[in-house]
């Protein structure tokens, strides 16, 4: 190379290290190949210095260097694979000002070249989102056809959105071909989601129709894409965009009769919104006597397999009417028709079996056998019904007596041992250390300190080679804030925190005011700020607290052998750490009684604090921190006494008190001093969003009561407005230890009564496992929900459905206790509970499975009233299936919990 040459890579060299971007495609240009590959060598290494931290003043220069790195590297990559690793490096992608010199300091590459490049970009959605101009540009030089990838096109829409975008579309050769993977994407890019607003210009579908209408786009494509698309399903916020164009493009006949089975497939199987526009159009080709029977059968099996009822009973009503024109058809509709034979609603039982056998007489021999058989998925209240309609074609089944199904008791899952070589601890921390998920969690963090003690200087080399993107070097002053996660711990490995911050966040407690999540969230954040002080030194060989169990707990004979070794190295335990590790001890192991015993052979502080911990009895008092559960007492404030709330619902009544405990106030350290009673008893309504939530449950594994107590009033909340996912620790609940008291039964009770679905069934899954366990307190769950639903707080149609779902797997005795015991609250006033027919209806359906019998108290004086409501309706079938099932073989009888 010559010296024009080297005096040419020296000046782009300057040009990088200045960050001068715009310089860098004409310093390119009169390098020639073998200039270009030395310089590549220098590049790279510049990069490498950057990661590194060693171009970290003034702020902007690291930012600025990897622009003009983007795009000098850009002209110095040989070939289309080692370019598309530079431009998609997420290191690089920093500035989009820089995409467009990219482009032209690719120089004159031939067309082939280019459209490798851009087909390599255009396939991995986060670059091709963020660098369309460089990727359009190469597909006009290249002359190639687009490349219709997810990341491409969303590139596209958000350049291409604007008030001219009509015109823009109109004038765009890639239109047709770019729209039609748009409105097919699992996802639509956002801005053809966005709705008219302000800027009418702007609103994707009401373009794309102008384009249809001026044959720009082509109609019979277009539509097929979007009915497609419904056809695919997924959830409603994907659908609402095609189905508003096919709205916009309103189908004629012809193109409706023309995708009749998209229409059947979409009926059965798309969100409910969507699966009632098929329904409609269906319904009208029907009326039009252009839906095939056999089309109609099919989708009459899809929809009545569905849950919602006004869609079931809308297509019982198609059914009804079809036949009523056409009788013949019976023999082909009748038997789609049985499918709502096996519905939840007893009312969609009837009507289904009204209409079976209106148009029996219509059918042959084969047809009614197998209608008949169709019947036995019919509840005990139309079995009668049904015995009278088909006769002897009806099997007689053997009555059976009657088995309860929970589901199998969670078995108890060991944590396998921390990583063994950095190596693996580095996996671990990558995949698992900065997860949600709270056993891994502890797992990576125990794998972290442990190596740390052993090796800090190779565990600090691999955290920096793992983490490149973190700039921990330029991050010296991010965590002075809560620690969200592994992240501070090994910026602590690192040696990058500054002491007098670590000392502050490490004994930093709750403020009297704290809300209940804040201060379980804060345990976490404590230990992480004690662990990142400590980590790499022998004051941490490894962490006392890690679980030994999936649920958070630790075997007691486990952590006596880890004060062992602490004793043997000459270590006392760290505040937080051990703190910790004694609220998860597991107290009720049959162990206990031997660990203790050890614990006090130590003949250290630490052994003496878990001998107490175990045997509180055996301690002075005063002496160390209470055993067993701290202690909480749960009670909502009277409707006079809060003045204050205008509302009145729970989250704003709901007081929980942990009640004073001196010793824990006095000797755990300050993030946890809030459990000896430091938090003022006041009702807390909290706003903002928890982001430890699934480290909740490990910090009080052995305390259920407390645990639940804790989650009260964000579980009460979420009874009310749109909250989602705050049953999530219940599932962890259900699986502890400790007693079950008031404060697990309202946790559970504003579980069942909760606004989202997904809670609601977490709840129930939650009860279940109770229930599977032995745990359950069955009639005091039933009280409270008993009182949450006369005050309003938890809505009956919410309960119904979580009662139905926890009744179908097989629990009908479970259920109906808890029923049994809240009914009677419900009944006593003079005006029923709105809503309370659907539990009724759910109530009648668990005592005809399970044969319960006996009273309820108000039921007969409400079944003796006249009317056909629903609530009288199944007031009647309850108290008629009570009355069936105390005059039956005990076998028969209610299961005893």
């Amino acid at each position: 190379m010559g010296d024009e040459m080297e005096n040419g890579v020296e000046k782009l060299l300057a040009a990088v290290r200045a960050g001068e971007s715009g310089e860098v495609p004409a310093l390119l240009e009169p390098l020639d190949a073998a200039a270009r590959e030395a310089a590549l060598v220098r590049l790279k290494a510049l990069r490498a210095e950057v990661r590194a931290g060693k171009w970290a003043t003034p702020p902007d220069a690291p930012d600025r260097i990897r622009g003009a790195l983007y795009v000098a590297g850009a002209g110095c990559l040989p070939t289309a694979a080692a370019a598309a690793s530079w431009l998609g490096a997420r290191d690089l992608q920093i500035r989009a000002e820089d995409k467009p010199l990219a482009l032209v300091a690719l120089g004159d590459r031939d067309p082939e070249w280019a459209a490798d490049l851009a087909g390599r970009l255009a396939g991995r959605r986060a670059v091709a989102e963020h660098s369309y101009a460089l990727l359009h540009g190469l597909i006009v030089r290249s002359g190639y056809a687009v490349p219709p990838t997810d990341g491409y096109v969303t590139g596209w829409t958000w350049h291409i959105t604007d008030d001219r975008l009509v015109e823009r579309l109109r004038e765009d050769p890639q239109t047709p071909v770019l729209v039609a993977h748009a409105l097919g994407m699992a996802e639509a890019p956002e801005p053809l989601t966005r709705p008219v607003g302000r800027r009418p210009a702007r609103h994707w579908p009401s373009a794309l129709l102008v384009l249809v209408e001026e044959g720009v786009l082509d109609r019979a494509r277009i539509l097929d894409v979007c009915v497609s698309r419904l056809l695919r399903g997924g959830p409603v916020r994907n659908l609402r965009l095609p189905l508003e164009m096919v709205r916009l493009l309103v189908p004629d006949a012809e193109e409706l009769r023309e995708r009749i089975p998209d229409w059947v497939g979409i009926a059965a199987d798309a969100p409910s919104p969507v699966a009632g526009y098929a329904q409609d159009v269906l319904v009208e080709l029907a009326s039009a006597r252009t839906l095939p029977v056999g089309a109609l059968a099919e989708m009459t099996s899809g929809v009545l397999f569905r849950t919602e009822k006004k869609l079931v009973r809308a297509q019982l009503a198609l059914v009804g009417k079809v036949l009523a024109r056409e009788p013949g058809a019976a023999g082909e509709l009748l038997p789609a028709v049985t499918e709502a034979f096996g519905n939840e609603d007893t009312e969609v039982q009837e009507r289904a079996l009204t209409l079976v056998g209106k148009h029996l007489p219509a059918v042959d021999a084969g047809v009614r056998r197998e209608l008949a058989e169709a019947a036995g998925l019919l509840g005990p209240t139309h079995r009668r019904a049904a015995e009278e309609l088909f006769g002897a074609d009806l099997a007689r089944e053997a009555v059976l007596p009657y088995q309860e199904i929970l589901p199998p008791v969670p078995e108890e899952q060991r944590v396998a041992p921390p990583a063994t070589t950095v190596e693996e601890l580095v996996a671990e921390l990558v995949v698992k250390g900065l997860s949600e998920e709270p056993v891994a969690f502890e797992r990576a963090l125990d794998g972290l300190v442990r190596h740390a003690h052993r090796d800090r200087a190779a565990v600090a080399e691999a955290v920096r080679e793992a983490f490149p993107s973190a700039g921990w070097e330029q991050q010296t002053h991010y965590f002075t804030h809560e620690a969200h996660g592994i992240d501070v711990v090994l910026a602590g490995v690192l040696g990058l925190l500054n002491p007098a911050l670590v000392d502050f966040h490490r004994t930093k407690g709750p403020g009297a005011d704290c809300c209940l999540h804040q201060a379980l969230s804060g345990v976490l954040d404590a230990r992480l700020w004690e662990a990142a002080g400590l980590v790499g030194t022998g004051a941490l060989p490894f962490l006392l607290a890690t679980p030994t169990r999936h649920t958070g707990a630790i075997d007691p004979l486990v952590l006596v052998e880890r004060l062992r070794e602490y004793r043997e190295a000459g270590v006392e335990p760290a505040p937080s750490d051990l703190t910790q590790a004694l609220l998860r001890v597991a107290r009720a192991d049959p162990s206990t009684g031997r660990a203790a015993e050890e614990a006090a052979a130590l003949g250290t502080p630490a052994g003496g604090r878990l001998t107490a911990w175990l045997r509180p009895e055996t301690a002075a008092d005063g002496a160390v921190p209470g055993a067993g559960p701290v202690g909480a007492a749960v009670r909502f404030l009277r409707r006079d006494e809060d003045l204050a709330s205008r509302r009145f619902w729970p989250s704003d009544r709901i007081v929980v008190d942990l009640g004073e405990r001196p010793a824990v106030r006095a000797e755990f350290p300050p993030a946890f001093q809030w459990l000896g009673g430091a938090l003022g008893a006041t009702p807390r309504r909290c706003h903002h969003w928890v982001e430890s939530r699934a480290q909740w449950a490990t910090v009080l594994p052995a305390d259920r009561e407390l645990f639940a107590a804790c989650l009260l009033p964000t579980l009460a909340a979420s009874v009310e407005g749109d909250s989602r996912g705050a049953t999530e620790p219940l599932t962890a609940l259900a699986e502890a230890d400790g007693p079950v008291g008031r404060a697990v039964l309202l946790a559970l009770a504003f579980g069942l009564g909760c606004v989202d679905a997904d809670d609601r069934l977490r709840a129930v899954d939650a009860v279940l496992v109770l229930a599977a366990r032995g745990e359950l307190d069955a009639g005091g769950l039933g009280t409270e929900l008993g009182r949450l639903v006369a005050e309003g707080s938890v809505k009956p149609n919410r309960l119904a459905d979580a009662a139905r779902t926890a009744a179908t797997t097989g629990a009908y005795g479970t259920v109906w206790a808890v029923l049994a015991a809240m009914l009677p609250e419900l009944l006593a006033p003079a005006a029923p509970v709105r809503g309370l027919g659907e539990v009724l209806a759910v109530a009648a359906d668990c005592v005809e499975r399970c044969g319960a019998g006996g009273e309820v108290a108000g039921l007969g004086a409400l079944a003796a009233g006249r009317g056909s409501s629903q609530l009288m309706v199944q007031a009647r079938r309850l108290l008629g299936a009570l009355r069936q099932g105390a005059g039956q073989d005990s076998t028969k009888g209610p299961i005893s919990l």
